[in-house]
């Protein structure tokens, strides 16, 4: 069978098509994307223990991704963990000041994100605020091991 030009270019086409398939599944399935940064504003949490909580996980509200965790680092005034988010602008001025936010998991043994809940408070959170009601993670680890040792008591 004899080669042509024309086959030789659809074959390249369909393997460059079916290489940037893979790279863009692999983009959104890894939270990352090559969209341009929309506005966001940044708020502050601190937290007793962030379990697995990682850098870029999300951020949400009655379910709807609304931003991405940008960085947890060690606070060293009440050796907390500071996490720092990046939320919708159009949030900014519609938290309450009383919101909370709270480490959740994802299943049984999913990732962990940040939920945030709404507040009643008439005053908002602008940005570089802090959250100040927080819930810390609760490690799988940690309550086996209190179930264990409250069996072993009885």
């Amino acid at each position: 069978m004899k080669r042509s030009k024309t086959m030789e270019l659809g074959v390249g086409l369909f393997m460059l098509a079916g290489i940037l398939g893979l790279v863009f599944l692999g983009l959104r399935v890894s939270g990352m994307s090559l969209a341009l940064p929309s506005e966001t504003f940044r708020l502050e949490a601190n937290f007793a223990s962030i379990g697995g909580l990682k850098p870029r996980a999300r951020v949400t509200m009655a379910g709807v991704t609304v931003g991405r965790v940008e960085a947890i680092e060690l606070d060293t005034e009440w050796y907390d963990a500071r996490v720092v988010m990046e939320l919708d602008a159009e949030l900014e001025g519609v938290l309450p000041e009383d919101s909370t936010a709270a480490i959740l998991t994802a299943g049984l043994l999913g990732e962990q994100y940040v939920g945030l809940s709404m507040g009643g408070a008439p005053e908002t959170l602008a940005d570089g605020d802090s959250v100040r009601d927080t819930q810390s993670a609760l490690v799988l680890e940690e309550l086996i091991q209190q179930f264990v040792t409250s069996m072993a008591k009885e």
